[in-house]
């Protein structure tokens, strides 16, 4: 191990930096700086060299040039074992540099403004810092490379303890993050230059930088035999999951998470007051009412049996009354926009049921989801388009009624957030019956009816897809189904719409389809 010396601190984020320089200085390490980072110290009485004056170099071009120096890199990444280089270096003046403390120019702080330009994003793209960063790391048998404030004390104590010298074993860990933080920071300037400059050619760029942070380990994932963590995109504007305030209940799950994200894409397709209850990613219930009791209310009795245990989502501040409602029975959590102080007393007697609090955002901002197979992933832009007025037709000489029209936008809402294949009865702005997930579209219209608590006489009926044939439209028909929206698009769309027809059946085209696997 190679006594630390003489140590480089050049730091964007300065959390630290003193009291790790103070300290550094006690044990007789010479210190050399650039910049803010260097007028800290001074001001804080450390002793500090300039790097200007130790490598005879001003830095130039509006600090554009610092460290870019023979007696910077080589000082880094001069074997100490090697004979050839040590000759070389103490030819040229080059005096070994035996740690690194640096972070890097703030941008992603600088691109998650919303009036940043990109201008200053590209003035805060750090050359000198990966370039220092890269040479420590890569000669980490020999020197400490520090990007994170919270490892300054590690370093302290394991000099502390080996003769001012790092283990080898840390300094290998520490390179290791500080590989990791220059990738990360090389994804964030290729994925915001991705998106400032686009491809004229393809929507998605050629290779695909995930860069995700962890924001903790779960017990388990969908089974407890799987391990699992939960992470989030950096530089999340407050959006989604990963923004959500937790304000009680009993640790996350792995299952809880992908339930609270179908039920929170769900709600917020609604602008009325609507709840809806997810199980297992499907909604069991789903209801729309000026008040947001009744609203839960209809969205539970859809299927009860299904909605004990389930997921609870809100559009609206949840009131003290719907909280005692929700607290009549079990559920596992509760997502709204907001909770009002009567109703956390109410659930505070409830401490197990968690409880998120996240604004509704803006459903339509773009994003892309992603799903993994062997060897790859498949991505894809999410689905957030909703009915679009001019392209609804009526395909059959039965007009809806109004009533209709207001069943079927609210059904064909929740048809895009249940498992293909799905079908869903509703009746004045409530689901009546929910088939999902069936590999035929005939099982899930006949479990969509199963499911039903009342009768589903006049009620309307969505589909995901087209219906292939016309089995289901006759089913529907026995049941006195009112009218139908589809997607339309099948090659036996004339046989469809001929039943429907003799059935006296309004059915819609929408011209989209929502698939969901």
């Amino acid at each position: 191990m190679y006594p630390i010396q003489r140590a480089l601190l050049s730091v964007s984020d300065k959390t630290g930096i003193v009291e790790f320089a103070r300290e550094l200085h006690k044990r007789g390490v010479e210190i050399l700086s650039t910049g803010g980072t260097a007028k800290a110290l001074k001001e804080a009485e450390i002793p500090v060299v300039l790097i200007s004056d130790y490598t005879g170099f001003p830095e130039m071009l509006d600090g554009r040039v610092k460290t870019l120096n023979p007696k910077i890199h080589g000082g880094i990444l001069g074997l100490r074992d090697n004979s050839a280089h040590q000759k070389t270096m103490e030819e040229h003046g080059i005096k070994p540099i035996d740690l690194v403390a640096i972070n890097l120019y703030p941008f992603e702080a600088t691109i998650s403004k919303p009036d940043a330009t990109l201008e200053e994003a590209i003035e805060n793209i750090d050359i000198g810092g990966p370039a220092m960063v890269r040479s420590a790391s890569k000669n980490h048998q020999s020197v400490a490379i520090v990007v994170n404030p919270t490892d300054y004390q590690v370093v302290l104590q394991e000099m502390d303890g080996n003769n001012n010298s790092a283990t080898l074993k840390t300094r290998r860990r520490l390179a290791r993050d500080a590989f990791q933080h220059t990738s990360r920071y090389d994804g964030l300037i290729q994925n915001y230059l991705t998106e400032q400059i686009g491809d004229t050619e393809e929507e998605f760029p050629q290779q695909l930088n995930l860069i995700y942070e962890k924001v903790q380990s779960l017990r388990y994932g969908e089974n407890p035999h799987q391990t699992a963590a939960f992470y989030k995109r950096p530089g999340n504007q407050g959006e989604g999951i990963t923004s959500a305030e937790k304000l009680q209940g009993k640790e996350l799950s792995f299952n809880n998470i992908v339930d609270l994200q179908s039920a929170y894409d769900l709600v917020r397709e609604f602008e009325e007051t609507t709840a809806v209850i997810i199980k297992h990613t499907n909604p069991c219930g789903a209801a729309s009412d000026p008040s947001l009791l009744s609203a839960f209310i209809k969205a539970r009795e859809v299927d009860s049996v299904s909605a004990f245990g389930g997921i609870i989502g809100l559009n609206k501040t949840v009131d003290e009354e719907t909280a005692q409602e929700i607290t009549k029975n079990f559920v596992e959590a509760v997502i709204a926009p907001d909770f009002s102080p009567e109703a956390l007393v109410v659930f505070s007697l409830k401490k197990n049921i968690r409880l998120l609090k996240l604004p509704l955002g803006n459903k339509d901002q773009k994003d892309f989801e992603i799903k993994n197979i062997s060897g790859g992933i498949l991505v894809q832009e999410t689905d957030s388009v909703d009915c679009i007025e001019d392209k609804l037709r009526v395909v059959t000489k039965r007009q809806p009624s109004e009533e209709e029209w207001s069943a079927m936008r609210f059904a064909w809402k929740v048809a895009k957030h249940v498992k293909s294949n799905a079908i869903i009865y509703a009746f004045d702005n409530q689901t009546i019956g929910v088939g999902a997930g069936q590999m035929s579209r005939v099982d899930s219209s006949k479990i969509a009816i199963s499911k039903a608590t009342h009768s589903i006489k006049g009620a309307v009926m969505a589909s995901d897809a087209f219906f292939p044939f016309r089995d289901a439209i006759e089913a529907a028909a026995e049941q006195g189904i009112a009218a139908i929206i589809q997607p339309g698009g099948s090659i036996r769309d004339k046989d469809i719409i001929e039943a429907a027809n003799e059935l006296n059946i309004a059915m819609v085209f929408t011209g989209i389809r929502h698939f969901k696997h």
